[in-house]
């Protein structure tokens, strides 16, 4: 039997940002760099460097299987939803979970961890 092979992408000591294996990407989550945004401008942030890890991983959000997103208030569901869906890809939309969540800091609004088939 062939080992299986697993590429981790930025790791760190605490977490890899993807890990690719058995043609599948994972991501981590993924929050804003610029946390004075609005859960608009913060979605489009996460939703940018999800595009920029699935690519490096040879993916892309048309490939998407599953997504959970983590907000830090509900309320802010309708302007994170009006962002994801002008990104996710037409009847490529994954399975897709949404809770509020405790963030790691009160700057957070939204928090995105996807999973993806890689091309």
């Amino acid at each position: 039997m062939k080992p299986m092979t697993i590429r981790r992408l930025h790791s760190g000591p605490r977490m890899s940002q993807a890990v690719v294996c058995n043609g599948m990407v994972f991501l981590a989550g993924q929050v804003a760099e610029d946390t004075g945004q609005d859960v608009g401008g913060q979605t489009r942030q996460v939703l940018a460097a999800i595009d920029r890890l699935l690519a490096e991983a040879g993916s892309d959000k048309s490939r998407l299987l599953a997504a959970q997103i983590f907000l830090a208030d509900m309320a802010d569901l309708a302007a994170m939803n009006k962002v994801w869906e002008a990104w996710v890809a037409p009847g490529q939309t994954p399975a897709r979970a949404t809770v509020q969540a405790a963030m790691a800091g009160p700057h957070y609004k939204v928090e995105i961890v996807v999973t993806a088939a890689v091309a």
